[in-house]
């Protein structure tokens, strides 16, 4: 896991401690427990704990390595806020929203109003102050290359490409028209309305000799990080939603949508207009035939095709009992 700040892309707003939030939130606290303050500096996930964080729980899953680390926990689950031993715990009666009420307040990002970002035009392009660009990258024409941006050696970033809240390894070729580290879809079904969006503050991260095609999406991380492999080929016309984690060597055909939080392995082949539904693991060595939906889950070395994808033996099965009944 690459350790950045976030900050880098995502500026704090103003200084706010535990108590701030806890006076932030009031309308919404169902009840509390602090031991001590500090300030919030950073944002935390189950997956990845940070000092001096905020995480946000809905389940009973709790954060690992929470030695010597300050963090509050923000919780709607009765029991977890009951059967916890953590110092710093708020129960809350809607922990989506008091997610965008608290993370609105602590970070600027492009979804809030406040969010000015001052950029300079070299050669026809648009480049932030606060990126930071490898002298032997090759940068094209009408190109948005936004705040805390890495971009490693001897990539190729062809015309009117956007890059933002992303950080770029080796000999990457980004082709026309591609938007990497753009906003994930990420808003409650009960309310709905571009005021009422999650904050999405993860990042991108595309490792050495990776190239991604024309006309391509890659969301950033709601929390963590969206990853893309080394030495993946991506072609046109493919979406890739926020928190998904791509292996090695994946070739990705083009017009492939991939729901978020999807977990790709090493050496995985996708045909073209496969689409993926969120919250799935692809194991190593498997290969999806075009056209396919995958629904489900699928282990190593499996073939599969179809919608919903099955294995591919039993696919054709399928399609000889029907050409039989016709």
């Amino acid at each position: 896991m690459i350790n950045y700040d976030r900050r880098s892309f995502f500026p704090l707003k103003k200084k706010i401690n535990t108590t701030d939030i806890s006076s932030l939130i009031f309308q919404h606290v169902l009840d509390k427990k602090f031991t001590n303050i500090f300030e919030i500096l950073d944002l935390s996930s189950l997956r990845k704990l940070r000092k001096n964080s905020v995480i946000f729980s809905n389940n009973n899953l709790l954060p690992s390595e929470s030695k010597n680390i300050n963090f509050l926990l923000i919780t709607d689950n009765f029991k977890l806020f009951k059967n916890n031993t953590y110092k710093n715990i708020i129960l809350v009666k809607n922990l989506s929203h008091v997610y965008n009420l608290i993370l609105n307040a602590i970070f600027i990002h492009e979804d809030n109003i406040n969010d000015k970002i001052k950029y300079k035009s070299v050669n026809d392009s648009y480049l932030c102050d606060q990126s930071l660009i490898d002298k032997s990258a090759n940068i094209g024409i009408n190109c948005v290359i936004g705040r805390g941006v890495i971009i490693g050696k001897n990539c190729i970033i062809k015309n009117n490409v956007v890059i933002k809240n992303s950080i770029l390894g080796d000999n990457v070729v980004i082709s026309d028209n591609t938007t990497i580290g753009s906003t994930g879809f990420g808003f409650n079904i009960n309310n709905m309305g571009s005021k009422n969006l999650s904050p999405q503050l993860g990042i991108v991260v595309i490792n050495d000799n990776v190239h991604i095609g024309s006309n391509c999406t890659i969301d950033r991380g709601k929390i963590d990080e969206t990853i893309i492999g080394q030495n993946c080929m991506l072609d046109n016309l493919i979406h890739i939603g926020h928190n998904v984690i791509i292996g090695k060597n994946v070739c990705i055909a083009a017009q492939t949508g991939i729901s978020g939080s999807v977990i790709i392995g090493d050496n995985v082949i996708i045909g073209g207009q496969v689409g993926m539904t969120g919250h799935i693991t692809i194991g190593n060595n498997v290969k999806i035939a075009a056209k396919s939906g995958v629904t489900k889950s699928i282990p190593n070395n499996m073939t599969v095709a179809g919608f919903p994808a099955v294995n591919i033996n039993e696919w054709k099965r399928n399609i000889i009992k029907i050409k039989k009944w016709k």
